[in-house]
């Protein structure tokens, strides 16, 4: 049953769906009054509809049953990635959001090869919330991560007073076999907690950004024996959080 995120809570036990969803709905899905969809709303509360009205701009869904569960990771995850090359932040985006990742922060590192163009801003963080948003109805979420506009360095740091746990996966802490910190330290974490993960680009964060997330509270991580692409680190690492929180209890 195909999923859609609306903005807005039920009215009337109904929802009205525009734009690109309707577009989706009605062209590609090809879908006719009675078919069946799951809305989420603003709050995250899911429930199966049944399309009853159709026109140019709408489609009205009623609500036939609120359905219970939640399929969000107990701990708020947020994922600060070093702008790399090419498409690999969507990749990071769409497949992190599978994974359970709450948002997304993109921050200019010192080994940054992409520079972020502020004119062209808007766009790419439109495109990458589509990213989101369309992997998020596909893993069957019941929220959309939010992609928070890249920032400086700096500023990402002052952002990461905001959390209870910040972390950076650091290649060498794991040749020198540092194992336990990231286990150490998802031992002490519990649900609802909020943790930021940090993770610089293809040619790894400089020394004296590993610094300044020293003295800034971070705790550095080895992510095992082997050295993981700036496009892998984070999936990893949310594969891990996931089995740790919702497989291995």
């Amino acid at each position: 049953m195909q999923r859609y995120f609306v903005n807005h809570r039920a009215k009337d036990d109904s929802f009205k769906i525009k734009g690109d969803d309707r577009h989706h709905i009605i062209k590609v899905m090809r879908m006719q009054i009675g078919d069946e969809i799951i809305c989420v709303d603003k709050d995250g509360k899911q429930a199966v509809c049944r399309l009853a009205e159709i026109t140019d701009e709408t489609v009205v869904a009623d609500v036939v049953q609120w359905k219970e569960g939640n399929s969000e990771l107990p701990i708020s995850i947020t994922i600060a990635s070093g702008l790399p090359k090419g498409d690999k932040l969507e990749w990071i985006i769409q497949k992190g959001t599978e994974l359970g990742a709450h948002q997304f922060l993109p921050f200019s590192a010192a080994r940054s090869v992409v520079k972020w163009d502020e004119k062209k801003a808007a766009k790419k963080i439109e495109r990458w919330q589509k990213i989101a948003k369309e992997a998020a109805e596909q893993s069957h979420r019941s929220k959309v991560p939010e992609i928070i506009s890249p920032m400086s360095y700096h500023a990402m740091l002052e952002k990461s007073k905001d959390f209870q746990y910040k972390l950076a996966a650091y290649e060498e802490e794991s040749r020198e076999g540092e194992l336990s910190n990231f286990s150490s330290s998802l031992k002490q974490m519990q649900p609802g907690d909020s943790i930021l993960l940090v993770f610089g680009p293809e040619g790894g964060l400089a020394d004296e950004e590993v610094q300044k997330l020293k003295s800034n509270g971070f705790v550095l991580c080895g992510l095992g024996p082997r050295i993981l692409r700036t496009e892998t680190a984070p999936l990893y690492t949310l594969a891990a959080i996931s089995y740790h929180f919702e497989l291995l209890r």
